[in-house]
């Protein structure tokens, strides 16, 4: 088996997302598309799908040029694709959305759901997944989700499969787990196609690596290669892929925490009695496995959890009981760990996001009216700023990639004048250079004096931007210690091993 892809051109107006890019995939090989976020890798892919078709260039699998019209088509010819944001029905059972579009009848035209669950059944078995069939799949966890993803594509015989960024939800663990399961696909002889821009992972699987960038294809890569060569490939010029940061100027204790408890609407406890300290001019940085309170301990600090006990002092001001408006008054930025759902809206232009925070008042709002002329000069100066890559301000931020959307958040947060900064899984699904650029942005903010908590599941994040480190387990605090602990005392910690010397 073999798929081309040839001279494909895809343009959107004046913006060309596809160059004539060409590329080779064979089965049984695992082909990497690597590139930044907005170099136009899921468009080609989208193209490939169906779903966008291509202005030029064509697609040839084993010899015979495609006609894709859509994604029946793709289907058809076994081109199967897992998205980055998951196309399941969340109240469907695991073997309604395998079988869902794709439906088998029984005795008078009947849905034969059990020939769905046996087919989930064999293809899980088949590569380990431990999918069950009846289970709701809103009730899964990320990574079991995405597996029940695989297993939709499988059902329908794919012989190509195309991964678009599918460790972007993912945990470490997680991520493994996905790798291996790419392993097995490709000795069973199927052709995985691997969009990312994660260095580490490119180099753990890939067979072979095309790098794009801007919508061309700049050249392939060896997986031998090292992380700084993919780099520089990648976006164009030398990455620094570690933080430069100096010792920190310690000011006050301005964000003080203590004996915080975060329930949810059932009673279940998320956080359970923590206290910790942030100083200004100080990256506290909070690790531990997706799933232990993190996420319930940042929308407390906002006002965004309804059943908070304890006390949150930020300058010595009570946080707790106040609405999220008086919050961010207050001077707290908020980066949330899904910039989709809780950081941008995507129907609004990128200006428009710009402003959420600041909608009720100066500089952008007088008299009730918006100061359009003001909002758009700010708007020009921190896509410039912030190497926002979009066609102009006004562009929908749900058309922007990744990388952009959240370059978009960081901007937002930050052009505020600020006595907090709350940065929630700052660097998901960004690519590298994006990354470079916002870590300068979180330490330039901790070098100003305002105190920075950043809360990540990447121990590389977590280690290189910490001042001070603080591991969570089930909601508890496990240690507080210094930024420079060994990783195996940090992963310890992170399984609830308390190291001698750590502060409870």
């Amino acid at each position: 088996m073999q798929l081309e892809l040839r001279d494909v051109t895809k343009r959107f107006g004046s913006l060309v997302a596809n160059d004539r890019i060409s590329l080779t995939v064979a089965g049984g090989e695992i082909h990497c598309l690597l590139g930044e976020n907005g170099a136009g890798k899921s468009t080609l892919m989208n193209v490939l799908y169906g779903l966008y078709r291509a202005d030029e260039g064509e697609i040839v699998l084993d010899g015979e040029p495609l006609q894709l019209d859509g994604p029946g088509d793709a289907i058809a010819a076994g081109i199967g694709m897992v998205h980055q944001h998951f196309m399941l029905v969340p109240v469907f059972t695991v073997a309604e959305n395998v079988m869902l579009g794709n439906e088998e009848t029984g005795v008078a035209g009947s849905l034969d759901i059990d020939a769905a669950r046996a087919r989930v059944r064999e293809i899980s078995d088949r590569f380990g997944f431990h999918v069950d069939p009846d289970a709701v799949v809103g009730d899964l966890p990320v990574g079991v989700q995405q597996r029940v993803e695989i297993i939709k594509v499988l059902s329908r015989e794919a012989k190509v499969l195309v991964f678009d960024e599918p460790t972007a939800v993912l945990t470490p663990q997680e991520t493994d787990e996905l790798m291996e399961i790419m392993r097995q696909l490709r000795a069973s002889g199927t052709a995985v196609v691997f969009i990312t821009h994660k260095l580490r992972e490119v180099r753990e699987v890939a067979d072979r690596i095309t790098v794009i960038r801007r919508g061309r294809v700049v050249g392939e890569a060896d997986p031998t290669a090292t992380n700084t060569e993919l780099a520089a490939l990648m976006v164009g010029r030398p990455v620094e892929l570690t933080v430069q940061k100096d010792a920190p100027t310690l000011g006050e204790e301005a964000l003080v925490v203590r004996d915080l408890t975060v329930a949810d609407s059932t009673g279940m406890v998320h956080v359970n009695g923590i206290s910790f300290e942030v100083r200004a001019g100080e990256v506290l940085a909070v690790a531990g496995v997706q799933g232990n309170g993190q996420t319930e301990l940042t929308e407390a600090l906002l006002g965004l959890q309804e059943h908070v006990k304890g006390s949150i002092r930020l300058d010595g001001r009570e946080l707790v009981g106040r609405k999220v408006r008086q919050v961010l008054d207050a001077g707290v930025g908020f980066v949330p760990e899904d910039r989709q759902v809780d950081g941008l809206v995507g129907t609004f232009s990128i200006a428009e996001n710009l402003m959420l925070d600041r909608s009720f008042g100066a500089p952008f709002v007088r008299a009730g009216s918006v100061q359009v002329g003001r909002l758009e000069e700010f708007a020009r100066e921190k896509l410039q700023e912030y190497d926002v890559r979009a066609p102009g301000i006004h562009t929908p931020a749900g058309n922007l990639s990744g990388g952009n959307q959240q370059k978009v958040v960081v901007a937002r947060e930050l052009s505020r004048d600020l006595r907090l900064l709350v940065a929630a899984q700052p660097t998901r699904g960004v690519d590298v250079g994006s990354i470079e650029f916002i870590h300068q942005q979180i330490i330039a903010t901790r070098d100003s004096g305002v105190p920075v908590l950043v809360v990540s599941t990447e121990l590389d994040e977590v280690v290189a931007l910490a001042d001070r480190i603080m591991v969570l387990y089930r909601g508890q605090v496990v240690g507080i210690v210094p930024a420079d602990t060994p990783r195996e005392v940090l992963g310890l910690m992170m399984t609830g091993e308390r190291p001698a010397g750590a502060v409870a």
